[in-house]
């Protein structure tokens, strides 16, 4: 599953990145700790020039009570082992709570980075997850709903971050399941309300291994009032070796007739350690 993620980025970053605007009535807080219940930002299908606020944690327009489902699986009820060769019926099409949904109310849910748990100590034990080459924001695939709270009528928006196989990255933490990331050149296909069901089943798989990278973090991020940039520095090595990290500030690396120094910032840990 992916309960928790990071976003950080400001307005006009995320402006700039899905060529939108921002259409909030209320303040929006960057977060470093999006659980379920909180608001944040997401481009939907019905509006895909306009940068919304919703609920993390969907609840299906038909639902008598309100609900929270913050993930909704590609397979649906099929793949219960979470088989990583598992690539055959998606079962979301027809799971009560998202055949509406994925059918005509996708969006695109941004982020920075996600945190995932081992599979045994979950977020007793947890990574960020974040991909290469400074690669954010970026978009999960998501699938969005409103319902009207019968007590009060006030009509909740909400969404869910689609999940699919774990990629050989994420087997690493170990964890079972991977959130649909969504390339850039998919992203708009993926709003696209005529876009037939069997295309958008198909971009339903894990994205590649080998752009993204995870570290451990602090235990304290289980807390979902917990916040600060704090909850992020890494507490351990890098799943896959990007550089060499090592005690000092600064390290010399030769070869190929050439010599370049890095500096490595530990405030900056998703690669953004700079050449000198």
């Amino acid at each position: 599953m992916c309960g928790r993620y990071v976003l950080v980025q400001k307005q006009e970053v995320i402006e700039k990145r899905f060529n939108v605007s921002f259409d909030i009535n209320e303040e929006f807080h960057p977060s470093y700790n999006i659980s379920p219940g909180k608001k944040s930002l997401v481009i939907t299908d019905n509006q895909p020039d306009k940068v919304q606020l919703f609920r993390f944690g969907l609840t299906p327009f038909w639902a008598k009570k309100n609900m929270l489902f913050i993930n909704a699986r590609a397979e649906g009820d099929f793949n219960k082992t979470n088989d990583i060769r598992y690539n055959a019926t998606k079962g979301i099409i027809t799971k009560p709570a998202f055949r509406k949904a994925i059918r005509s109310q996708r969006c695109l849910i941004i982020a920075d980075a996600f945190i995932e748990g081992t599979t045994k100590e979950k977020l007793s034990k947890p990574y960020l997850v974040y991909l290469r080459n400074k690669k954010r924001p970026f978009a999960f695939a998501g699938i969005w709903d409103g319902w009207l709270n019968p007590v009060n009528n006030e009509t909740i928006q909400s969404f869910a971050i689609i999940t699919t196989v774990a990629n050989s990255l994420l087997q690493k933490i170990p964890h079972p399941r991977s959130p649909v990331i969504l390339s850039p050149q998919l992203e708009r296909r993926w709003l696209n309300p005529k876009l037939p069901l069997a295309d958008v089943t198909r971009m339903l798989k894990p994205y590649p291994a080998e752009l993204m990278n995870a570290f451990p973090i602090s235990p304290d991020i289980k807390n979902p009032r917990a916040e600060g940039k704090d909850l992020i520095l890494p507490v351990g090595e890098r799943l896959e070796p990007e550089f060499e990290t090592v005690e000092k500030h600064s390290w010399q690396l030769s070869g190929m007739g050439s010599s370049k120094k890095f500096v490595y910032n530990p405030e900056k840990p998703w690669g953004e350690n700079k050449k000198g």
